[in-house]
This record gives structure tokens, C-alpha cells and sequence, in this order.
């Protein structure tokens, strides 16, 4: 066996024993989660509201407030990043602003969720007067989901080769006929990974809406988007740290982090199925 080949198992060997025990890690604490608050997870855990003092019943409120804010979020980050990445994928030319624009976005998805939490205050609740509400917790998380879904689509078009375009254009096509018909069909499988991984991130943040809408504990679900709202993630801090009995709570606690953890792997499942579907139906 040659020099090349040995440093070349070896590196492979480093790598699988890396993946190996990641994979280990990951396994390990879902289980120590299920071992610890399993028990919990039940339809009238999932259905009823907290009673005395949290201590008892079930997470429902904080199920449904996550999912709304997370149905805002989708709806303000996903068309507007898909319609930038279109823009400057397509449409802007290779320029200096152009590419300041593109590593902008690229340090954006490394700001601090709080500094976006901060930012969604002065903007939604103070200056457009939105409230503390789910309108203006959806919308910061939309802000902060932005730079990963422009960017996950950007490099999604990317990767549809250039002469697809040109015998688009050559056929007579417009450039925009050519973007719908043609680019974005072999583009969907990574710009659906893109959103879903994003709208993941996004479920699962407490800082940015700890400022923005959401509540220590309602008696009611959120009615309109100008209402406040309990969520998953808030409602897991409380019970972790905040509680006046934490060591009663810890059951509790250890099922919102299991449901939690439920509704993000639905929705990277749900990537990954619309990515296969899309795989399956375009050309070889």
C-alpha cells in the first residue's frame, strides 16, 4: 500500500469515528430525554393547559403559540427570501454592491439571536406599534431565518447548470419564464431544505421573541396575530430555571423538550420528503 493510500484510510478512519460519535452523542441525550420525561408525553399532556402553578397538566398553549408564530414567520421569510435569492442569483449584476450585499447576509446568520430580539423591539413593538404580539414575534424571526434562506437558495440556483438558462432564452422564453419553468424545478429540493432548516432554527429560539410577544403563562390561546402568545421554548427556560419548584417540574420540563424536539424533526422531515419528491421527478 502506497504513502497516498494509507493517509487516505486514515483520514477516512478520523472522519467515520468523528461521525460515529456524533451520532452516538445525539442518541444518548434523546434517550436520557425519554428516559426522564417519557412518562409525561400523553394526548392530555399534548391538550390541556397548565394547572397550579404549572406544576401540573399539559403544554397545549405553548404548542399552538409555536406553531403560529412559526406559520408568521414562514409566511414573511419565505417569499421574501426566495425573492432575493431570485434577484441576486438572476437578475443583479457581479458588481461591488452586489457583493457586499451577499457577505452582509452571510454575517447576519452569525449575529446573535438576542441582538435580533433587540432589534425586533425597536422596530415591530416600539416603532411600527405592533405590541408585544405574535405579529412581531413572527416577523423578528423571520429577520433572524432571512440569511439562511436567501442563502440556501442562492446556492440551490446555483447549481443548475447555465445551459439550462441559455436554451430557455434560445427558444424564446422571457427571463422570467426561463427562472419559473426551468430553473427553479431542479432548484426546489435545496431551496425546501433551505426554508425548512431555517423555520427549524427558528422554532426553537427563545431570545428573540423573550422581548417581542411571548408570555410566562395565558388562560387563553392567541385569537389574532396582535395577541400574546406562550411558546415551547420560552415555556422549557421557565420550567428549567425559572420555576418556583424546578425539581417537580423536571418531568415536565424533560416532555416540552421532547415535544419541541418533535415538531423540528417534523419539519426536517418534512424537507426531506419534498427534497426526494422533487429528486424522483426531475430528468436524469
Amino acid at each position: 500500500m502506497t504513502r497516498s493510500k494509507r493517509i487516505e484510510y486514515f483520514g477516512f478512519g478520523v472522519l467515520r469515528l468523528i461521525t460515529l460519535a456524533v451520532v452516538l452523542l445525539i442518541f444518548w441525550l434523546i434517550a436520557d430525554l425519554f428516559v426522564k420525561g417519557g412518562h409525561t408525553l400523553n394526548w392530555a399532556f399534548w391538550t390541556t393547559f397548565p394547572q397550579k402553578g404549572m406544576t401540573t397538566g399539559g403544554i397545549f398553549p405553548t404548542v399552538v403559540g409555536t406553531a403560529f408564530v412559526t406559520l408568521i414567520t414562514a409566511l414573511f421569510a419565505v417569499p421574501v427570501g426566495v425573492a432575493s435569492a431570485i434577484y441576486l442569483s438572476e437578475y443583479a449584476r457581479d458588481h461591488f454592491l452586489s457583493r457586499l450585499i451577499r457577505a452582509s447576509i452571510r454575517n447576519l446568520a452569525g449575529v446573535p439571536s438576542i441582538i435580533y430580539g433587540l432589534f425586533g423591539v425597536a422596530l415591530f413593538v416600539e416603532g411600527l406599534h405592533f405590541g408585544t404580539s405574535v405579529l412581531s414575534a413572527g416577523l423578528t424571526l423571520g429577520l433572524l431565518s432571512l440569511p439562511y434562506i436567501i442563502t440556501a437558495t442562492e446556492e440551490a440556483l446555483k447549481t443548475v447548470p447555465k445551459s439550462y438558462r441559455e436554451g430557455a432564452l434560445a427558444l424564446g422564453a422571457t427571463q422570467w419564464e426561463t427562472i419559473v419553468s426551468v430553473v427553479l424545478p431542479p432548484a426546489l429540493p435545496g431551496i425546501s431544505t433551505g426554508v425548512m432548516l431555517g423555520l427549524s432554527r427558528a422554532a426553537g429560539e427563545t431570545a428573540p421573541i423573550l422581548f417581542t410577544g411571548v408570555a410566562y403563562y395565558l388562560r387563553y390561546l392567541p385569537g389574532t396575530v396582535w395577541d400574546s402568545f406562550m411558546a415551547l421554548p420560552y415555556h422549557l427556560y421557565v420550567l428549567a430555571t425559572q420555576h418556583h419548584a424546578i425539581e417537580e417540574v423536571r418531568p415536565l420540563a424533560y416532555g416540552t423538550a421532547l415535544t419541541l424536539l418533535g415538531m423540528i424533526t417534523l419539519l426536517n422531515f418534512m424537507a426531506i420528503q419534498i427534497r426526494y419528491r422533487y429528486q424522483a421527478q426531475s430528468p436524469a
